[in-house]
């Protein structure tokens, strides 16, 4: 692993996420691991009000980043639901991240699919690239105490998400991101 910096831009007015990144070399891809999450998911809301991992100390935060004309974030929206559902009353908060898209169509996928979860929409792509998102769907595994745990990158399946959410709630963090075989680049 190598460590590469990511300061404020001074060209732009949100801070950045504080800590570290650190490279997995095996696929060349920069993630946070190990350091505090992002604040407040400061976007517009597509279900209302605003939502900061910190305001839910104590609870494992989902960050699923998705857009509407994702073909794997299609696939994946049931079974994020159905997660959401079976977990919340377990001290798991799970909150969606609308990137590269419209608003309407994000609202239609969210009405498609049911979501009940908190859902914010990233005008300008701030937040994905505070996370370091390359692309959708990806998920970051947030601990109790505010580390980003781990981070899966492309579909993934119930098996691997249900372990990736056990391992948060025992707060482990994990060296390399999980990889699913269907995913799109944002960049």
């Amino acid at each position: 692993m190598k460590a590469a910096g990511l300061g404020a831009d001074p060209n732009r007015d949100a801070p950045r996420a504080p800590g570290l990144w650190v490279q997995d070399e095996s696929s060349g891809d920069p993630f946070a691991v190990a350091r505090p999450a992002c604040g407040t998911l400061l976007t517009s809301a597509l279900d209302g009000g605003h939502f900061s991992p910190a305001d839910h100390g104590g609870k494992v935060v989902i960050v699923d980043f998705w857009a509407s004309w994702c073909i794997p974030c299609r696939e994946e929206a049931p079974l994020l639901e159905a997660t959401w559902r079976a977990y919340r009353d377990r001290g798991v908060i799970l909150v969606g991240v609308n990137v590269q898209d419209q608003e309407e169509p994000a609202r239609a996928f969210i009405r498609e699919f049911d979501l009940t979860f908190p859902n914010r929409r990233d005008v300008g792509s701030r937040i994905a690239v505070d996370y370091g998102v390359y692309g959708v769907p990806e998920l970051f595994f947030v601990t109790r105490d505010g580390r980003i745990a781990s981070k899966h990158i492309g579909l993934i399946g119930r098996p691997t998400l249900a372990a990736r959410i056990e391992e948060a709630l025992r707060g482990v963090v994990s060296r390399a991101a999980g990889r699913g075989d269907q995913y799109q680049s944002i960049r």
